[in-house]
């Protein structure tokens, strides 16, 4: 199992991720320090939730700012609408100079960016995440359905063919079927791929993913610390006790 790596320390695995979803300075601070007070090993700042995202410096600054009052690493993520994010009135230019400079300030580990995203776009931010050594997650999102086992591989192979530190993968399932066939395509990619995958069935049903992900080669894990980013996200508490139940632990002694 491939773990990811973190420039400012050892990454465990899987991670546990906690989103921060506030839409102000104030609020977002403060929920990066509840949030952090429940022992993520890392935290996303959902900035399209952010009202502020227009303004690139305040973003950089918050960027810090968080990363110094929680005390931990932070993924940048600017989820697009179309794949489950919030509708923001920015331009795509104006969102990969907001990478370009969140990359350059250096006070995140992680960014991520739909692999689905205008090529020039994801080949600038792929160049400005690199040139600042940061790691780049490439996502898709279906939030409509699940697709068959082997197009969910295919997309797990597209990001790395397309230079992506992390592949990531979350989509919506309709049956118990559609959770396995994202179960088995985690797995396939896990095994193919020389980097790490990240992958989530969404809503009620695929919250099983959440917690045995891992098992199949899922390298991050994302739960509530205070308000979910995403349907069927599990409380940050819950997560963390499933994890421990299921990490082996030493190997019980026979007895004569």
């Amino acid at each position: 199992m491939k773990a990811i790596q973190l420039k400012s320390r050892t990454a465990p695995y899987p991670l546990v991720c906690a989103p921060l979803v506030a839409r102000t300075r104030q609020a977002l601070l403060a929920e990066a320090v509840s949030v952090s007070n429940k022992g993520p090993d890392l935290l996303e700042w959902r900035v399209d939730f952010f009202e502020g995202i227009a303004d690139i410096a305040e973003c950089v600054d918050l960027a810090r700012r968080i990363r110094t009052a929680s005390g931990l690493p932070i993924l940048f993520t600017r989820r697009c609408e179309r794949e489950g994010g919030e509708k923001i009135l920015v331009s795509e230019d104006r969102v990969v100079d907001l990478y370009r400079a969140i990359c350059a300030a250096g006070d995140v580990d992680l960014v991520d960016f739909e692999m689905g995203n205008n090529a020039d776009d994801l080949a600038a931010v792929r160049q400005a995440s690199r040139a600042a050594g940061v790691g780049m997650v490439m996502s898709f999102h279906d939030f409509g359905g699940t697709p068959e086992t082997g197009m969910l591989v295919r997309h797990f192979l597209r990001a790395e063919s397309q230079g992506a530190d992390v592949a990531k993968i979350a989509v919506m399932p309709r049956s118990m079927h559609d959770v396995l066939a994202l179960l088995a395509a985690t797995l396939q990619a896990s095994e193919r791929l020389s980097i790490p995958v990240v992958s989530m069935s969404m809503g009620g049903p695929g919250a099983l993913t959440r917690v045995c992900g891992s098992a199949f080669g899922s390298a991050m894990t994302f739960a509530v610390g205070s308000n979910p980013s995403a349907p069927g996200q599990l409380r940050i508490e819950d997560v963390q006790a499933a994890l421990a139940m299921l990490r082996p632990g030493p190997a019980a002694s026979s007895t004569p």
